[in-house]
């Protein structure tokens, strides 16, 4: 039974038989060609079966899908497979791989030739815009001979899964950072240090270069020669990442949610503050508060983030700000910096929000986080054919006005504001941390 399972023909075996066929018909009027159709028919009913026993005589190929640890959102991401051709003679291959139902791709086909007793390998990648749990079938693979009327199918890698978290490509992709200050990258600012918003370190010998306003007169005093206080950056300051999980971080742009976006940019903000020796915590909301993990400053504090933030999905109800400044005012006693990353449409959302924003920044250093609408304001300069499309495009207007509204009244009540496009997100977050720290304002 698994023979026959196993056992698929190719087209040119169909077409051969469609000839055949075709030759009995007209051996109907022609008599002296039916005994030729026979002795065709036979010669190559043993080719057929000396090509199934060649494909059948040994184990033939083996196969392997090799899969990375875990996938990364939103980025493209190796998948490896490898092939061993165990048979004496170049080999034809067909290899299906049954790619995860998240993909919806039902097109894969990738065809080979395997020299005898060689092996081969290839990759492909996959683009995946959903977090959770991704399952990959069977690795299927055809083997035919040079002559093409048989295939024999090996079935390899049975149900793989594997999760697909934040993208952690992207945090390495700014992990530098925090390494090297020189180093430049399009889109991050270098923001000038103003007077000491340092702690300080230690009393030291003054040599040529140090600053001169840092010279301590009494220590000089004492020792006689010229003495500066050193100092370093202000370290072990609690910063959370508050991402809200309600309706309008559901937003689609580039077939990625802005919830996504939003973790994308938490993950890699989390490693820089780790790099800065600060504490990164996590907390997301909606109608309800959902996760709460604690600023820490250990090593292995990020891997704690990242199985967090794995699994974290948006709600279908408006998100309650009051509960959110409730809860936070209750456990978080020290004063924090939190970067909320939220979204509003329209003023009325956020003069609704307004309260219990300035609550937060009384206590907190606030800065509120949301989105550019990059559809619309790509439809903005699209050029206007009809009154229906003038209409729209003035609304359309309308609606990003408001949002450099928002942002303006938010700054006017003194909490600091990102308004940012969807892919711009991580590098204007990590500017404006990197903007706190040189100023000293936490």
């Amino acid at each position: 039974m698994h023979f026959f399972k196993s056992l698929y023909l190719h087209q040119r075996f169909f077409v051969t038989v469609f000839v055949l066929a075709a030759g009995f018909l007209f051996s109907y009027w022609l008599e002296w060609l039916y005994p030729v159709l026979w002795i065709i028919t036979v010669v190559f009913l043993l080719i057929f079966l000396a090509d199934t026993i060649a494909l059948y005589k040994n184990r033939g190929i083996t196969a392997e899908r090799i899969l990375p640890d875990k996938f990364s959102n939103s980025d493209q991401n190796p998948v490896d497979i490898l092939l061993q051709n165990n048979y004496g003679f170049k080999t034809r291959l067909e290899v299906i791989d049954e790619i995860p139902v998240q993909f919806q791709k039902r097109d894969f086909l990738k065809l080979l030739k395997v020299p005898a007793g060689d092996s081969l390998s290839f990759s492909y990648s996959l683009r995946p815009v959903e977090r959770g749990e991704y399952f990959f079938g069977n690795l299927n693979v055809f083997a035919s001979t040079s002559l093409k009327l048989a295939k024999r199918r090996k079935k390899f890698g049975k149900e793989q899964m594997l999760k697909v978290y934040p993208s952690f490509i992207q945090m390495k992709k700014y992990d530098f950072m925090a390494i090297d200050r020189k180093i430049s990258q399009p889109g991050l600012k270098k923001i000038r240090k103003i007077g000491h918003t340092m702690e300080f370190e230690q009393i030291k010998d003054y040599v040529p270069g140090d600053d001169v306003r840092s010279i301590n007169w009494k220590a000089t005093a004492k020792q006689g020669d010229l003495m500066v206080n050193q100092y370093q950056d202000e370290r072990s300051q609690p910063v959370y990442s508050v991402i809200d999980t309600g309706r309008t971080m559901k937003m689609p742009f580039n077939n990625l949610k802005l919830l996504d976006y939003a973790l994308n940019s938490a993950l890699a903000f989390s490693n820089i503050a780790l790099k800065k020796k600060d504490k990164a915590g996590l907390i997301t909301f909606s109608n309800k508060m959902e996760k709460m993990i604690p600023a820490s400053s250990k090593k292995s504090h990020l891997n704690l983030l990242l199985e967090s933030l794995y699994n974290v999905g948006t709600r279908f109800r408006d998100s309650d700000f009051g509960l959110l400044y409730t809860h936070m005012n209750r456990s978080l006693p020290q004063r924090s910096l939190l970067l909320l990353y939220t979204n509003f449409e329209h003023l009325g959302a956020l003069h609704r929000q307004i309260p219990y924003l300035l609550a937060l920044a009384r206590k907190h250093l606030l800065v509120v986080i949301f989105f550019e609408n990059t559809e619309l304001e790509s439809f903005i300069h699209t050029k206007a054919e009809k009154v229906p499309d003038i209409f729209n495009q003035t609304i359309a207007e309308q609606f990003s006005y408001d949002k450099r509204l928002m942002a303006k009244e938010l700054q006017k009540h003194g909490i600091q504001t990102i308004l940012t496009r969807p892919e711009d997100l991580t590098v204007n977050t990590i500017n404006k941390y990197l903007e706190i720290k040189k100023r000293g304002i936490l």
